[in-house]
């Protein structure tokens, strides 16, 4: 259990990172800004038009009597909607580390060289096109993982009272757990760490990774909260990861400068 607060004191380090690299954080919030834009402007789509998309997919319903039809669809429509809003949450990091990948690599490397003994950080030594696709294929191998999940615990969800409680609770940890991978292999794919090495990586700790990824998950679905935790999020996955291959770590700031009384 121990391995939850440490988890979750990563994700305080990586906000506390980018608090004190202003211009940094100022960078890595352009990314998540892009993304949430396009992800509203899909979910807006989806909420005006998502009725009519539900009535043209149960045409067997039209002869329905009231209030039956209105129920069946508008419980259809719901449902369109929460996975939507799932789906939201479990790509948003994939997507926006996608779209800022030059900003989150600088941004992680800076944080190796500021918590290195050594003050160096890894370099993959691959064009920025082959980190990209790396990265969009390991994004999408996660994202069929995810899925896959998620139809698990919406069927999950029908069952009466462990659907609307348990069912719930397990679903920010498995979200939260998909999250970190996503934001932890900016620094280890850095490391030339495949994606089967990382998630074996991340599942000899899971109570380390729940306690990061949990918290985020949740707070992922407060509107526009994930752009602004996002350049902090990544700050703390590359601390974490460094935990996690046993890589010697200082205090943070060491090579930035900061006065030692300052970063007490």
């Amino acid at each position: 259990m121990r391995d939850l607060g440490v988890g979750f004191n990563y994700l305080v380090q990586g906000q506390k990172w980018v608090a004190r690299h202003g211009k940094q954080y100022g960078f890595g919030l352009l990314p998540g800004l892009i993304t949430l834009v396009l992800y509203a402007a899909a979910l807006v789509a989806l909420a005006l038009w998502g009725t009519d998309a539900v009535a043209w997919a149960t045409p067997f319903a039209d002869d329905w009597s009231s209030p039956w039809q209105g129920l069946f669809r508008g419980f259809l429509t719901a449902v369109l909607f929460a996975l939507a809003l799932l789906l939201s949450v479990l790509t948003f990091t994939a997507v926006t580390l996608l779209i800022g990948q030059p900003f989150y690599e600088n941004l992680s490397e800076k944080v190796d060289r500021d918590v290195s003994p050594d003050g160096t950080a890894p370099e993959s030594g691959l064009p920025l096109w082959r980190e990209l696709w790396i990265s969009a294929r390991d994004s999408l191998r996660i994202l069929v993982r995810a899925v896959l999940w998620g139809i698990l615990l919406f069927a999950l969800g029908f069952i009466p009272v462990l659907g609307q409680t348990a069912v719930p609770v397990i679903g920010f940890f498995v979200t939260g757990f998909f999250l970190t991978e996503e934001l932890t292999s900016v620094a280890l794919q850095r490391r030339g760490i495949e994606l089967r090495d990382r998630l074996t990586l991340l599942r000899s700790r899971k109570p380390l990774i729940w306690g990061f990824g949990t918290p985020l998950a949740v707070s992922f679905l407060v509107p526009f909260v994930a752009v602004f935790l996002m350049p902090g999020a990544v700050a703390g996955a590359t601390l974490m990861a460094r935990e996690l291959l046993g890589e010697e770590t200082e205090e943070t700031g060491a090579h930035d400068g900061t006065p030692n009384e300052a970063r007490a």
